[in-house]
């Protein structure tokens, strides 16, 4: 559901009737399902429970780019998706072709170029070359040879042997004191270099036997999503990285080009959160990239406390997220099978 920013007080709270209720055979119903997938779990307590009561909870994901502070019930979430640009000199070896100089004209600066930025809210990184910025030069590591020295033999196409170690013999055995001429060099302590095959050079690694180079301006592109999380908890003992990755109904949805703090919101904390986010990567993106587009929503997670009773103790589990997870710390009928997690 899109709002623009004029239509931001009128906050679509009823959308939690969207969420299924969660009755006592649903409830029963999950749990089966979660304890037969565990191998150490006997499904017996799920089977005789009895409910006592089930306590709807209400959670809210508000998402703003960026890290997330303390687990609370209400989510808020906000993500800025900016684009930075960068220039660096680099080369390639130069081949043929006709070469793009300054004599063609000034070379743009960054901003100039015209790029055709990635799907919105997906990381990406392209690189381009800059027009008029190329020019060729001599190979700086072969010196315009397109050949190098090797670095094995350091150009003497031989190497010293290394089974008699230069020795040109070598110790029939340990405990003799007779020796004989080394096979692999024939006695005469040095082989072929295997590096360069004893030609002592080998293709220069640089400009790939070119001699020359074509260097030039290169414009590096990053675009990035940065999220920043905000959760307000409502008194309930649950953890916070289940809320993360369970999937909620989404209540509210703001995406615009510059967003703008939610105002009155139902939660206080989430007014104070959408102020703090959006004032934080403007601050910290427009100096050093271009803000394309900012999107903060509001999630609802459906969460639900089942207390029952089982072989005369109480107990409690929890049923979360629009998949009907259950968390269930304390399940009574729990045994090792000998299983290995790896």
């Amino acid at each position: 559901m899109m709002q623009t920013c004029s239509e931001q007080r009128n906050y679509p709270i009823f959308l939690e009737c969207r969420i299924p209720r969660m009755t006592e055979d649903m409830a029963r119903s999950v749990l089966l399902s979660f304890v037969n997938s565990k191998c150490c779990y006997s499904n017996r307590a799920a089977r005789e429970l009895v409910i006592q009561e089930l306590k709807p909870q209400t959670f809210y994901r508000v998402r703003i780019p960026r890290k997330a502070p303390i687990s609370v019930s209400v989510q808020y979430r906000l993500e800025t998706f900016n684009e930075t640009r960068l220039y660096e000199w680099t080369f390639e070896p130069y081949t043929t072709g006709l070469i793009d100089g300054p004599q063609n004209g000034a070379p743009p600066r960054p901003w100039d170029i015209k790029v055709q930025p990635p799907q919105m809210f997906q990381d990406d990184t392209k690189k381009f070359r800059v027009p008029h910025s190329s020019l060729v030069k001599e190979c700086h590591k072969c010196h315009g040879r397109g050949r190098s020295k090797c670095s094995g033999c350091h150009g003497a196409g031989r190497m010293r042997c290394v089974t008699c170690s230069g020795a040109r013999q070598k110790a029939k055995a340990k405990y003799l004191k007779h020796q004989k001429r080394c096979q692999m060099c024939s006695g005469s302590g040095r082989r072929r270099c295997s590096t360069c095959s004893g030609r002592g050079n080998k293709t220069c690694p640089i400009c790939k036997g070119e001699k020359k180079l074509l260097h030039f301006i290169q414009l590096i592109i990053t675009w990035k999503n940065n999220v920043y999380e905000f959760i307000f908890e409502h008194q309930l003992d649950f953890p916070r990285e289940l809320l993360n990755k369970a999937t909620g109904e989404n209540v509210f949805k703001d995406e615009n080009t510059q967003a703008y703090p939610l105002i009155d919101f139902p939660y206080p904390e989430i007014t104070l959160a959408s102020q703090r986010a959006i004032a934080e990567h403007i601050s910290s993106f427009t100096s050093t990239s271009r803000i394309l587009q900012q999107r903060q929503t509001v999630e609802l997670i459906p969460v639900t406390e089942v207390h029952y009773c089982y072989a005369e103790k109480m107990y409690l589990y929890y049923i979360y997220g629009m998949e009907n997870k259950v968390h269930a710390l304390d399940y009574p009928e729990r045994y090792c099978c000998g299983c290995t997690i790896i």
